[in-house]
């Protein structure tokens, strides 16, 4: 597969790992927006949001519930974003899903 998460989740291509269990995977992004920034994704293969159905609900959910606890490992105390891209428009880069956490600093509520 082509997919550069499903590369760093078989450990074809290195990552920075924050946290791992038998369905996600969380690591650094290689383009931090903040002092804190880190994805977690679904070790399955979902290309995003749209994808989501009731065959892959349950991993997508797994991932969703490894946030707090990334962001406790990660000494998130005082709050951080959660922003899952869907889409070209979107601002979605590579085609599985994946949610940003965003922290480290007060953080901007616009977008622009």
């Amino acid at each position: 597969m082509s997919c550069i998460f499903c590369k760093i989740i078989s450990g074809e291509f290195p990552s920075k790992k924050v946290y791992e269990d038998e369905s996600v995977l969380a690591f650094h992004d290689i383009k931090p927006n903040a002092p804190v920034h880190v994805l977690v994704i679904p070790k399955m293969h979902i290309e995003s949001v749209d994808a989501l159905d009731e065959s892959n609900i349950d991993v997508a959910n797994k991932a969703l519930l490894a946030i707090p606890k990334v962001a406790a490992l990660l000494g998130l105390k005082n709050g951080y974003r959660v922003i899952s891209n869907c889409g070209e428009d979107g601002g979605q880069t590579v085609p599985h899903l994946h949610f940003h956490i965003i922290g480290g600093k007060k953080l901007p509520i616009k977008l622009n």
